[in-house]
């Protein structure tokens, strides 16, 4: 199994701040279509299919992959994306919190396993090794929060 997890302060030093809305505001954006959030090319399909008042269903062709993600949502605490279809099977959540001197933070954490593959093989322990690196999620979340400034200074947000 696949357990990786990141943290990164939502307002650095030296950069816009973002209120607690306005980080949730950019971390839904990206829930219902990550192609604005990822780099140019890796997301070139994300389809909200289903809604309901607990959940909705996104399709997403990401890096060359299929997939199908149930994703729910706290609002402005947890967003939560369930692997239906595609090459993982687990949940990877993006959560932001306060710590206890008052710092928004936002945090990644997954479980998952890589479907049809040996468990802690070569495949998991490569995108083990993936998700940890500097371009793993860390960069994502890093990415997620810049984007989000982006759209507030555009005045989407």
């Amino acid at each position: 199994m696949i357990y990786s997890t990141a943290t990164v302060p939502v307002n650095p030093e030296g950069a816009t701040r973002l209120t607690r809305a306005q980080a949730w505001a950019g971390l839904e954006l990206k829930a219902r279509d990550a192609r604005e959030f990822l780099p140019p090319g890796l997301c070139t399909r994300c389809d909200v299919v289903e809604e309901s008042a607990t959940h909705f269903v996104r399709e997403a062709t990401i890096a060359g992959a299929d997939l199908r993600e149930i994703i729910t949502l706290e609002p402005e605490s947890k967003v939560t994306f369930f692997q239906a279809t595609g090459p993982r099977e687990g949940a990877i959540i993006n959560e932001l919190f306060e710590s206890a001197d008052g710092t928004l933070h936002l945090r990644f954490y997954c479980y998952l396993g890589l479907r049809g593959k040996e468990p802690n093989g070569p495949e998991e322990q490569a995108e083990q090794a993936q998700f940890d690196g500097d371009q793993g999620y860390k960069a994502a979340l890093l990415s997620t929060l810049k984007r989000t400034r982006e759209l507030l200074m555009e005045g989407r947000l």
